[in-house]
């Protein structure tokens, strides 16, 4: 009986503990395809720039089962309408999801439309292809009509149409 426990206590003292070594080798190591840094890529439409995007960091992952690409040091983009006016996205970190071509803005996200409307909020959504903007987030607008405080937003590119949730501020409305 002796012998039994000197036994199990030799072979209890010689276990490692593997546990971090199994993990290292279940764990999927996700590594981006590319690294770009001080990125200055313009969009063209019929020869003429409609967007440059500038990004001091972008990491393509689009050899993931769900492709994306991040900007983790934030992007600055300047779009172009036909009479080149001038309106400016900047937020502290981007995502784009290249299968459904939404994007993600979060952090400090400030949209200046280049007729003096200015838009903040945390974070939104951007669908280039409907030209729709939302969130849920808290957020600020303010124009010349006006200058309001709400949470959810759901709007066109133009601010055109424009849905909120709970609102607070200053609307100037045209009485028929």
């Amino acid at each position: 009986m002796h012998f039994l426990r000197i036994f199990i206590f030799i072979f209890l003292l010689s276990c490692e503990d593997n546990f971090q070594e199994i993990q290292n080798i279940n764990s999927k190591n996700i590594l981006p395809i590319g690294i770009t840094e001080n990125l200055k890529l313009i969009y063209t439409d019929s020869a003429k720039v409609k967007a440059i995007l500038y990004s001091d960091l972008n990491k393509d992952f689009t050899n993931q089962s769900f492709p994306y690409s991040e900007f983790p040091e934030g992007v600055k983009i300047t779009f172009y309408d036909n009479d080149l006016n001038e309106t400016i996205v900047t937020s502290d970190y981007a995502i784009t999801y290249n299968k459904t071509n939404i994007v993600n803005l979060i952090g400090n996200v400030v949209i200046n439309n280049f007729d003096g409307s200015e838009l903040k909020t945390k974070q939104l959504y951007w669908d280039p292809e409907q030209e729709w903007l939302f969130t849920e987030e808290k957020f600020s607008f303010k124009n010349i009509d006006y200058d309001i405080i709400a949470s959810r937003l759901d709007a066109n590119r133009s601010f055109t149409i424009f849905n909120t949730g709970k609102l607070d501020g200053k609307v100037l409305v045209e009485d028929n």
